[in-house]
Order: C-alpha cells, then sequence, then structure tokens
C-alpha cells in the first residue's frame, strides 16, 4: 500500500515554482515526460509508479493557456489511467476566470466550461489562489482549496516600513480584496472609480478615499495589459500621492503591458510566481514565491489536515 506517498509533478507551464514546492516539502519532484509529437499534439508518459499514490499536479493554466490547459487535462487523464489514489490539480493561476457569467446575450461561461473539464478528465481536487471571481468555487461539484497571496505580499510591505501607507483598488470591482490588505495592514482604503471605453482602454474617473500626501499601494488579482492599473497610478498621482506600488498576484502581462509599467508611475511592481515571468523580467518587477504557501497546503491535503487557517 501507497497511500501515505506524496507525489508531485508538473507540465510546462511553470516548472521552476513546481521544483520550489518540491523543495519546500522536501520531496523529489515525480518524472513524467510532457512534451510534443512531430504534429503537434500533447505527449505526456509517467516514467513511475503511481498506483495507489496522492499526486499533485502544478500546472497554472497562463499563456500560452490551451496548451497548458490540455497539458494539465492529458496529466490528470495518465494519472487516473494510472491508479493514482487521489489527483490534485494544483492551479495556481485559474485561466479563463474572466468569462465568469453571461453579461452578454450569446457569450459562453468558460470557467464553468473548464471546471467541467478538469472533472470529467479526472481531477478528484482542486487547489488554487486568487480567483478572478471568488463564484468560480461553486462551479465545481469537488472540493476547491482557494488561497490568497495576501499574507506572502504583506510581508513584504511590513518589512518595508513604509509610512502614510493607503491600500488602493483599481476599480470597484477589487474592493473585497484590497479591504483584506488594508486590515493587514492597518492602512485607510482608497477605490479609484473608473469607467471602461472597451476591453482595451480604461477612462479613469473619480477617487473614493484620501490620497494627497500618502504612499500608495495599489491592489490586484491579476495584470493583462495593465491599462487599467497604470490608469488608476496616474489619476492617484494627479490627485497628490508621494511614492506609488503595485501589487498583484497573477502578472500575465500581455501585449503592451510591460511598457506600460516602465512608463507609468508605478515606482516598483510586486507580483507572485504563479506565472513565470520568462523573458519579461524587468528591475521594476519584484517577485515573491507562493511555493511556501502551496507547499504547505498541499502538506495539510495530504495529511487530511485543515487547511481553512490559510484561507485567512
Amino acid at each position: 500500500m501507497h497511500n501515505g506517498e506524496l507525489k508531485i509533478f508538473s507540465g510546462n507551464a511553470n516548472p521552476e515554482l513546481a521544483q520550489k514546492i518540491a523543495k519546500v516539502l522536501k520531496t523529489p519532484l515525480g518524472d513524467a515526460l510532457v512534451s510534443t509529437f512531430s504534429e503537434g499534439e500533447i505527449r505526456v508518459k509517467i516514467n513511475e509508479d503511481v498506483r495507489g499514490r496522492d499526486v499533485f499536479i502544478v500546472q497554472p493554466t497562463c499563456p500560452p493557456t490551451n496548451n497548458n490547459l490540455m497539458e494539465l487535462l492529458i496529466l490528470i487523464d495518465a494519472m487516473r489511467r494510472a491508479s493514482a489514489r487521489r489527483i490534485t490539480a494544483v492551479i495556481p493561476y485559474f485561466g479563463y476566470a474572466r468569462q465568469d457569467r453571461k453579461d452578454q446575450p450569446r457569450v459562453p461561461i468558460t470557467a464553468k466550461l473548464v471546471a467541467n473539464l478538469l472533472t470529467t478528465a479526472g481531477a478528484d481536487r482542486i487547489l488554487t489562489m486568487d480567483l478572478h471571481a471568488s463564484q468560480i468555487q461553486g462551479f465545481f461539484d469537488i472540493p476547491m482549496d482557494h488561497l490568497f497571496a495576501v499574507n506572502t505580499v504583506m510581508d513584504y510591505f511590513e518589512k518595508k516600513k513604509i509610512k502614510n501607507l493607503v491600500v488602493a483598488s483599481p476599480d470597484v470591482g477589487g474592493i473585497k480584496m484590497a479591504r483584506a490588505y488594508a486590515k493587514r495592514l492597518n492602512a485607510n482604503l482608497a477605490i479609484v472609480d473608473k469607467r471602461r471605453i472597451d476591453d482595451r482602454s480604461i477612462e479613469a474617473m473619480n477617487i473614493l478615499g484620501d490620497v494627497k500626501k500618502k504612499n500608495i499601494v495599489i491592489i490586484d488579482d491579476l495584470v493583462a495589459t495593465a491599462s487599467s492599473i497604470c490608469e488608476a497610478a496616474a489619476a492617484i498621482k494627479k490627485a497628490g500621492a508621494l511614492r506609488i506600488f503595485a501589487a498583484v498576484s497573477h502578472a500575465v502581462l500581455s501585449g503592451p503591458a510591460i511598457e506600460r509599467i516602465k512608463k507609468s508611475v508605478i515606482e516598483e511592481f510586486i507580483v507572485s510566481d504563479s506565472i513565470p515571468l520568462g523573458d519579461k523580467k524587468d528591475p521594476i518587477f519584484k517577485v515573491l514565491s507562493v511555493a511556501p504557501l502551496l507547499g504547505e497546503a498541499i502538506r495539510r491535503i495530504h495529511d487530511e489536515e485543515s487547511v481553512s487557517s490559510l484561507f485567512n
């Protein structure tokens, strides 16, 4: 019987994070071939025995999203057919999450579709972090643990000891997240009330809260094109703020994002390693690892302990 044996595997989305998690748990990373056939189809082969094991597959569904999602689904299927006792998909960044409801006629709900695909492939449990919309938890009929990077980011800011700090949300939708950060830092809260022109451009409007002669940290769950967060930073600076920082859980960084950030008034951009920066690395980015957080959650799931204290 191998019921007590923990195994961690990784696809090609973020092997560095998987290695860090394995190091935290003091266990070697599982041996699996994840490549492609000549025509581009994904090829997976598990090179070790996983029968009866408790398997965790670390694979964020970040860009290239479709490839990484298919790798994850095929890895899950391979583990199920190899008789793994339990399969947990560890998805630090959950892609396809922005289409989480029908806000226009004839549009899909891709977050629910991906939830169905993961379950059908054979996942027994999902471990994820800072979902774009919390209600996505309800799209799964299997257990889901939803972690937050707040403590990792706040530890960093507490060490910086910045005075007159105000936590700001770049839009009304991020109030809940920003409030959690403000409470932890014992700081005031500000909100940028913005009006979206289209899916690529933002017109910043009013600022709710006092930012004059304050140091600001703008909080968000993900940064894609960076238009929203850079417009918010500009509006806050115009209102009389001093230093401006940004802290985002998931650095998607698509299109002109990096150039926008470098040209913006943001002094330092803090991101987690849920998504690898790769060739997008720049001195403006400070990368904080969430491997200790995910590693502890994996340990607790494996040992059948409560994970709820990690949600705080």
